[in-house]
């Protein structure tokens, strides 16, 4: 199963708008998704008593990453550079396991002109470090607000296009990663 990590917990984030598509770019290529909302991290996991011993209600996203054939992380851009919640999420994971030879992929969102590249090549330097395979094709959505719809929605045909071939290749890189199957 893949897993889609929003990596924001900002409520109405434009992340999770461009997540709700990939969602359903995975579905229409019939692959298992399970999606990760920092929003929705328990309170408790931001008490200093965290980092020795994490609540219990920290492990189920812990498990979702460490059942995760693949990960599709969803970064935006916050002052030039990840948001400190998903830094903070990441290094409540387990060492090594968590990303040891894990395949992950970044998507890029930014309000600016960049889309968000300078978060994902950070993201690259964490997850290298944490020897992660990362799939080259990294997609950056720039004016992201300009690609949606009054409902929130991403319609521009060409990011969808980008976002679809970017899902495709991905899966193809996990499948063969992990000798032709995606589980």
């Amino acid at each position: 199963m893949m897993t889609l990590l929003i990596g924001t917990n900002r409520p109405d984030s434009n992340s999770r708008k461009v997540a709700r598509r990939l969602e359903e770019i995975y579905a229409e290529l019939k692959v298992p998704l399970k999606v990760i909302d920092l929003a929705t991290l328990p309170p408790e996991i931001f008490h200093p008593s965290s980092y020795e011993t994490k609540p219990a209600s920290f492990q189920p996203f812990a498990d979702a990453v460490l059942a995760a054939s693949g990960l599709v992380v969803v970064s935006p851009e916050y002052n030039g550079g990840i948001p400190g919640v998903l830094k903070y999420f990441i290094d409540m994971l387990k060492f090594p396991e968590s990303f040891e030879k894990r395949p992950v992929c970044f998507i890029g969102v930014a309000a600016g002109i960049w889309g968000a590249l300078r978060p994902v090549e950070q993201l690259q330097q964490i997850f290298g470090y944490r020897n992660a395979f990362i799939f080259p094709e990294r997609v950056f959505l720039p004016k992201v607000h300009e690609l949606l719809d009054a409902q929130g929605r991403l319609m521009d045909a060409d990011v969808v296009k980008r976002l679809t071939k970017q899902a495709g290749g991905f899966v193809e890189f996990v499948t063969r990663l992990r000798g032709g199957k995606l589980s």
